[in-house]
């Protein structure tokens, strides 16, 4: 565990202006100064995680977040586009391991989480849960993610490696 004065990690979001702005989690936490937007991808910190359900690793406890986390806000499309220049910014792709969105409109689906909850996961995982808790506080629906993750979440985040956390999820599937 992480002592309770740590420095926040950086948040980065990737929005390309695809979503219903009420609805957009990532532009409701860059309001509240929670995260960052950027609408380039050139401009995107280098040698941070990216947020990537494609990626052959697990986020896990021994991935280094000093220098922060981002999630893509954008369609599919836009994300097979954008993954070559994502190869550029030497990024941490890693995978968010299985976990049930608790937002409104995937409420109890597997691997829908939006960018507040997938934040909210990498940063329960990593140690930093009281910044995971402040995300998702912005939203009504917040502490419904939470709850319904809590046992993964809570062994997840005993893992050492990417390789536990595949074994845990194993019993969730």
């Amino acid at each position: 565990m992480k002592p309770t004065n740590q420095r926040d990690i950086p948040l980065y979001i990737y929005h390309a202006r695809q979503c219903d702005p009420k609805k957009c989690t990532g532009r409701k936490l860059a309001r509240f100064d929670l995260a960052r937007l950027y609408d380039r991808i050139p401009r995107l910190p280098r040698s941070a995680i990216l947020l990537d359900p494609t990626a052959e690793k697990a986020l896990s406890p021994a991935d280094d977040p000093r220098k922060g986390i981002i999630v893509l806000d954008c369609s599919w499309e836009e994300v097979e586009r954008i993954f070559p220049e994502l190869g550029k910014l030497n990024l941490e792709h890693r995978a968010l391991p299985y976990l049930l969105a608790g937002n409104p409109v995937n409420f109890g689906r597997p691997l829908k989480l939006n960018s507040a909850e997938a934040f909210a996961a990498a940063l329960y995982i990593l140690g930093y849960k009281e910044q995971a808790e402040r995300v998702l506080s912005k939203f009504n629906w917040g502490h419904s993610f939470l709850e319904l993750n809590k046992e993964p979440l809570e062994e997840y985040a005993t893992a050492k490696n990417s390789a536990e956390i595949v074994e845990i999820q194993s019993h969730y599937i």
